[in-house]
C-alpha cells in the first residue's frame, strides 16, 4: 500500500503536538468511502527492554494487520512488522509510538482495505487527531477508531441491549466527539470515533456490522490476538497494564 510521507517521526513531544494540529486540516469527517469489499483491523503490542521501559521508549513495537472480505468477514490475509520503539509514553501522542510499525505492516499487505478499524481513538482526542485519524490520513484510507476506554469526554450510559448508543461529548465545549456503543447486550460498551472519511453515524453502523457477539468487534479483536501471539512466540515480557492505552 502507498503511504504518504507527510512529516518526520524523530520529533519531540512538542513537535508531535504541532504535527497533529497541522495535519488536522487533512482529516475528512464526512463519508467518502468506496464500495466496501475488504476491511482490516490494526493493533500493536510491545516488547520491552526491561520493566516499565514502555514509558521511556525502549523496546520494539509489533504491529499486526488482519484483512477480510466484507461483508462475509472471511479472513484473506494477515501481516506483521517489528520496529524499534523510539518515542516515550506521552498521553495523546500514541500515534508517534505505534504508527511507524503499523505503516511498515501495511506496506507488506497485498490486499488493499477499503476501511481500517483501529484499536485506538480517532476524533475523540484532545486535539481531535488520535491514531485512527493520523493513520487514515497517512494511508489515504477511511478509518474508524474503536477504543476500550475513554480518553476525553463524558456520556450517559447507553441502553443495555446490543446496538444501543449514546453520544460521547467534550464537556468543555459541548461537542459530540464520538459514541458509546453497546456491541453485546449487558456488556461494557466500546468507544467509537471517526478516523478519516467516515461520518460518526456511519462509523457506528460499520462497527456494529463487524461485531460478532463479543465486546470487541472482530477486526480489532483478531489484530489484538495476532500481535499478542507474535509477542509470546518471540519470548518477550508481557506489556504492563495501564490506563490511557487508546490515545
Amino acid at each position: 500500500m502507498k503511504v504518504l510521507q507527510l512529516h518526520p517521526w524523530d520529533v519531540t513531544p512538542a513537535e508531535a503536538r504541532e504535527i497533529q494540529l497541522h495535519l488536522l486540516h487533512r482529516m475528512e469527517r464526512g463519508d467518502r468511502l468506496p464500495k466496501l469489499t475488504c476491511v482490516a483491523g490494526a493493533d500493536v503490542a510491545f516488547e520491552l527492554v526491561r520493566p516499565r521501559s514502555w514509558q521511556t521508549g525502549e523496546g520494539r513495537v509489533l504491529a499486526g494487520i488482519v484483512a477480510y472480505r466484507f461483508p462475509e468477514m472471511a479472513e484473506v490475509e494477515r501481516v506483521s512488522a517489528v520496529c524499534p520503539l523510539t518515542f516515550p509514553y506521552v498521553p495523546g501522542l500514541l500515534s508517534f509510538r505505534e504508527i511507524p510499525a503499523l505503516l511498515a505492516a501495511f506496506e507488506r499487505l497485498r490486499s488493499t482495505p477499503d476501511l481500517v478499524f483501529c484499536d485506538a481513538h480517532g476524533y475523540a482526542h484532545p486535539r481531535r487527531f488520535g491514531l485512527a485519524c493520523h493513520l487514515g490520513v497517512l494511508l489515504d484510507r477511511p478509518t474508524v477508531g474503536i477504543a476500550k476506554s475513554v480518553l476525553i469526554g463524558e456520556y450517559r450510559e447507553p441502553g443495555r441491549r446490543a446496538g444501543s448508543t449514546a453520544p460521547l461529548v467534550d464537556p468543555e465545549c459541548g461537542e459530540t466527539i464520538g459514541a458509546v456503543v453497546r456491541t453485546v447486550s449487558s456488556v461494557q460498551p466500546v468507544y467509537v470515533s471517526q478516523g478519516h472519511r467516515v461520518s460518526l453515524s456511519r462509523a457506528i453502523e460499520l462497527t456494529l456490522a463487524v461485531a460478532d457477539g463479543y465486546r470487541i468487534p472482530r477486526p480489532t479483536r483478531d489484530a489484538d490476538h495476532f500481535v499478542r501471539t507474535l509477542r509470546r512466540t518471540r519470548g518477550s515480557r508481557p506489556r504492563p497494564r495501564r490506563t490511557g492505552r487508546n490515545l
